[in-house]
């Protein structure tokens, strides 16, 4: 059953009624949400969506905000801020720990189709040793491998292309669909750069790829020419860009198969709002990003304002229902952040 199926009415009759019951819910169990949200004189019934209080992403830096006891505290995600703002702390019990892998399961099956394929990582497997408490990195890294199998690292525990793990992989498993997964900046050093050079054929791969933008922009590779480069130089076309963050774990914004557009699966949306009355702004006019999610449940964040700006383009004109969006950067002055942009290997 597909998730991207609602049409945009309907998808906000669900989801307010689903959000309002998690607004309710996490006040009920965080006594620290709760006190944020009296100190803002937070009504408890809205009349749409974007009526719903947000909490600044920001605070999940700054502020412990769990919605389960301490016993039941299952696994702590981290994020990976780069500067003195410290780190998100991401609190799972046993429940959300499967259902937020499930949910980003049924969003992928989406263009992975429904069974797992060779799965080539653009990464080090040294990245998921720790398997209680990881980094933003590792946690998308091990997320996505449960979508494949067959798994082939393609860097070495010293974060250098292993040239000769790729070219033994695609002799393996490149003549039929494949699996590719990495963070965008890396995807583009660690793999673009060697299949051309060694002429690499990735015409059968599925390439899912996140992150890392600004290192690409600085020189002049945008998503367009992205696209292009990988389809011109190895013959991969199936790319899918997805927008997501720790602090919604499960929750990821899917680029459809025309490229250029990210859409909201049915438990989630985005609203773009005005940076300085924090009003929704209209299609096409771009503001900072405000991500809403039903998932969230052993922490408050199913409303959140991101410190990213984006724009929406249309809304139910697409490859899929719902509105199609671009994020367009980060708000000035907003910490630099990005899962590939810590990577401290030889990117740095």
């Amino acid at each position: 059953m597909s998730v991207f199926a609602l049409s945009q009415a309907e998808k906000e009759a669900a989801l307010l009624a689903q959000l309002t019951e998690l607004t309710a819910h996490h006040r009920a169990h965080s006594p620290e949400y709760d006190r944020i949200l009296s100190a803002l004189g937070a009504p408890t019934a809205f009349g749409s969506v974007a009526d719903l209080p947000w909490l600044p992403v920001r605070m999940f830096k700054t502020h412990d905000l769990k919605s389960i006891p301490d016993d039941e505290v299952f696994k702590v995600l981290t994020s990976s801020g780069t500067t003195g703002a410290g780190a998100s702390r991401i609190y799972l019990d046993k429940e959300a720990a499967a259902v937020q892998p499930r949910q980003l399961g049924a969003t992928l099956r989406e263009v992975l189709g429904g069974k797992r394929l060779p799965m080539l990582m653009v990464d080090t497997i040294s990245i998921i040793k720790n398997r209680r408490s990881f980094s933003a990195r590792g946690a998308g890294v091990l997320g996505m491998a449960n979508f494949g199998r067959s798994h082939v690292y393609a860097l070495d525990e010293h974060d250098q292309p292993d040239v000769e793990a790729v070219k033994g992989f695609l002799e393996k498993h490149g003549g039929e669909p494949f699996l590719i997964f990495g963070f965008t900046f890396m995807v583009w050093q660690y793999l673009y750069e060697v299949a051309r050079e060694h002429k690499l054929d990735l015409s059968n791969g599925i390439l899912i790829h996140s992150g890392g933008w600004k290192k690409l922009i600085d020189i002049a590779v945008d998503n367009a020419e992205f696209r292009r480069r990988f389809a011109e130089d190895t013959g991969l076309t199936r790319i899918h860009n997805y927008y997501g963050m720790i602090e919604q774990i499960g929750t990821v914004f899917l680029e459809g198969p025309s490229g250029n557009s990210l859409y909201c699966p049915d438990f989630a949306d985005v609203i773009i709002r005005d940076p300085d009355t924090w009003e929704e702004r209209p299609v096409g006019e771009p503001g900072v990003i405000e991500v809403v999610s039903t998932l969230p449940r052993s922490y408050p964040g199913h409303v959140l304002l991101t410190e990213d700006l984006g724009v929406v383009h249309g809304i139910d004109d697409g490859d899929w229902p719902g509105k199609r969006f671009s994020v367009l950067g980060r708000l000035p002055r907003a910490e630099a952040r990005g899962c590939s942009d810590t990577f401290a290997g030889a990117a740095a």
